[in-house]
């Protein structure tokens, strides 16, 4: 692919710096002509050049990232599929509500179901309600920012998947470090009232025992 004359070439280690200090580890051609005043065809050109030299690395269709400065899962998470944030098994084990280890990065949208396996790794996607879509943070992870559920956000977010019958209650859950009231607000989003027994249930019983065991 030949660059036309009279188009402004981008210099890869000026755009690198340049996103680097945006933290925008992840971009796409229109971010890049919008970013650095660059017709469509030159950012499309410079991204498939450095693709080639092995600088960049593709994530998905339209998104890419830098080979030495490659984002967190949370971070791809975030991009790939948006609006998201991290939420159910992910999140249940960062928050050691689940002990066990979780390999696939788990979210919920308000967009399709969808699943996307990138380097390996699973991303997968659960919609829930607008009106239900919210509850989520920023936090950062090695030196990242990302979007994810509060601890009780994530774990209504689980619940209401339960009531659905598309994921079973696990062995052993630890929740008495969630606020109540904000189980209870959270809940209520979804307008499911088997969702706010099931959370009483699973709570009252918490109350009598450590550890909840099925």
């Amino acid at each position: 692919m030949k660059k036309e004359k009279n188009q402004k070439i981008l210099n890869r280690l000026k755009v690198e710096e340049k996103l680097l200090e945006r933290n925008n580890l992840i971009f796409s051609p229109l971010e890049l002509k919008r970013i650095f005043n660059v017709s469509k065809e030159s950012a499309s050109f410079f991204i498939n050049y450095n693709l080639k030299k092995g600088f960049f690395v593709k994530l998905k269709n339209g998104l890419y990232t830098f080979k030495h400065h490659y984002p967190s899962e949370l971070e791809i998470a975030n991009k790939i599929y948006a609006p998201s944030y991290v939420s159910l098994e992910y999140a249940l084990s960062f928050y050691n509500i689940i002990p066990e280890t979780v390999y696939s990065v788990t979210s919920v949208t308000s967009k399709t179901t969808r699943e996307f396996i990138i380097n390996n790794v699973s991303y997968s996607y659960n919609k829930i309600k607008k009106s239900a879509f919210t509850g989520y943070i920023k936090k950062y992870f090695d030196g990242q920012i990302a979007l994810i559920a509060e601890q009780e956000k994530a774990f209504i977010d689980y619940l209401y998947f339960v009531c659905l019958g598309k994921k079973v209650i696990y062995d052993r859950i630890e929740i008495k470090n969630l606020d109540k009231k904000k189980l209870i607000y959270y809940a209520k989003l979804f307008k499911k009232k088997s969702l706010i027994k099931l959370l009483n249930d699973i709570y009252d019983k918490s109350r009598r025992n450590k550890e909840i065991i099925y």
